[in-house]
């Protein structure tokens, strides 16, 4: 059987022995606003995700390049970094707050020498000393205890702040990387439409050449065509400003990254949201407002025991002598031992108002507790909103994006035929590529929407326990 360590058996000990003396409020987690339902999955239909790899919740969009660059926030990601090291920080902290726990040990040593002049001649006088001494503050009202419960809460805190910020890192990765995504299917969008327009300038210059067109239809080509490859410059640029906001965001120099650009815009995927208690469970900025108010509540005690006296024991033993190699004998020891209190008799009320502090600043975080799970019901209830809408949406303007097809070929073949002007071919052509681009708009949109609620929900999916609810996705 593995033996305790020394230092963790005696603090668990003493912190048995004091519990029952320990002033201030014991914690006890407020309770928060929980619907027992979501409003916006009215009408949802079921649907488990396939391939989802736990707290990876970015894996539910099967995207290779995603999935790699998602890994990577969580190495390289500067904002990470800097979590990471306020972690270890609070981390060190706790540890400081638990060593009020143990006595303070001493050893001083000391060897001097010293001249006097007082009949004339010069006289030489040696002392040599060496002496261990121990202190220790019993922790008779709890001070060290609730110290120490503030600072482990907070360090508990910290933990929770850097999966905050991990997460928050990943979901701007994610939705910089489908802007990106759809940038690239813009352009090749912009692409075909620039070799579409560059054809039907040319039919426009062979109507003009016959007779039977006015030059007036072969500028209006031209000028569709020179916007549409303005359109396309427009879009390389945006595109390269999101390769650069991903290379900083996975930790790397823009300069010495870059992103290939891929075949097609991932799908929107299906999400299971699960009942809205587990988001109290999931979610890391909710567990750190928790923390923070059973940190504040353990200060309460630190500032009560203040009313109350501190007890000091105290020894020491040692030797003083005039000579080095005597200083061991026991003739020349010295020791003492005894107890020591200390009380601050008036302070001007600084101790009341140091409670009052604490208990306000208590009321606070329950508060901002309250706050940041209202907040975090709010935002899944947008984004499944936002979902369900837009899926919605999308269907439609499929539809239109059918119909000014039809209606952009109906008119060429008509212009051709010289039943129409060329001004309803230029006008057809903008309506099909403003309905392209629209659609296009809109699944960028539901991906970000989809990424956002994967955030809103913590990064974390339902347990076994949860099969049974309502998935969050619109198929």
């Amino acid at each position: 059987m593995p033996k305790t360590p020394f230092p963790a058996a005696l603090s668990a000990a003493l912190a048995l022995l004091l519990a029952g003396c320990a002033v201030g409020p014991d914690y006890h987690r407020p309770a928060a606003p929980a619907p027992a339902r979501f409003k916006e999955l009215d009408g949802w239909k079921r649907a488990a995700p396939q391939g989802v790899d736990g707290g990876a919740w970015w894996t539910v969009y099967h995207d290779a390049a995603l999935s790699a660059l998602e890994a990577r926030v969580a190495v390289s990601n500067q904002t990470v970094k800097e979590s990471e090291a306020a972690w270890r920080q609070a981390l060190a902290a706790a540890d400081a707050a638990r060593a009020g726990f143990f006595p303070t040990l001493g050893l001083d040593a000391s060897q001097s020498r010293s001249r006097t002049d007082s009949t004339g001649r010069p006289l030489f006088a040696s002392s040599s000393g060496a002496a261990l001494s121990a202190s220790w503050v019993p922790d008779i009202w709890g001070k060290v205890r609730r110290a120490a419960e503030n600072a482990e809460a907070s360090a508990q805190a910290g933990a929770d702040d850097l999966a905050a910020a991990r997460l928050a890192e990943q979901s701007a990765l994610a939705a910089d990387y489908f802007a990106l995504r759809a940038a690239d299917e813009q352009q090749r969008l912009l692409d075909a439409t620039v070799a579409a327009y560059a054809r039907s300038l040319e039919i426009a210059r062979n109507q003009y050449a016959a007779g039977v067109a006015a030059r007036s239809d072969v500028a209006q080509a031209d000028t569709q065509l020179k916007a549409t490859q303005a359109q396309a410059i427009a879009v390389r640029v945006t595109r390269a400003q999101l390769e650069h906001a991903i290379a900083v965001l996975v930790g790397q120099a823009p300069a010495d990254f870059t992103l290939a650009a891929a075949a097609q815009v991932p799908e929107v995927p299906s999400l299971p949201v699960g009942l809205p208690s587990r988001l109290l469970e999931r979610r890391p900025d909710i567990a750190a407002a928790e923390r923070r108010m059973a940190a504040a509540n353990a200060e309460i005690g630190v500032a009560e025991a203040a009313y109350y006296p501190d007890l000091t024991l105290s020894a020491s033993y040692g030797f003083a002598g005039t000579a080095l190699d005597s200083l061991l004998r026991a003739s020349h020891s010295v020791w003492s031992l005894g107890p020591g209190v200390g009380d601050t008799l008036f302070d001007g009320g600084l101790r009341a108002a140091q409670v009052a502090e604490a208990r306000a600043a208590y009321d606070g975080t329950i508060a901002s507790y309250r706050q940041t799970v209202l907040t975090a019901f709010q935002q899944v209830e947008d984004d499944l909103a936002a979902l369900g809408r837009e899926a919605e949406q999308a269907q439609a303007q499929q539809r239109a994006v059918a119909s000014a097809a039809l209606s952009e070929r109906l008119a060429l073949n008509q212009y051709q035929a010289g039943t129409v002007a060329y001004t309803t071919v230029v006008t057809a052509q903008a309506a099909a590529l403003s309905a392209r681009q629209t659609a296009l708009s809109i699944q960028e949109e539901r991906l970000a929407a989809s990424a956002a609620l994967a955030v809103a929900l913590g990064g974390g999916w339902p347990g076994p326990a949860e099969g049974s609810a309502p998935a969050g996705g619109v198929e």
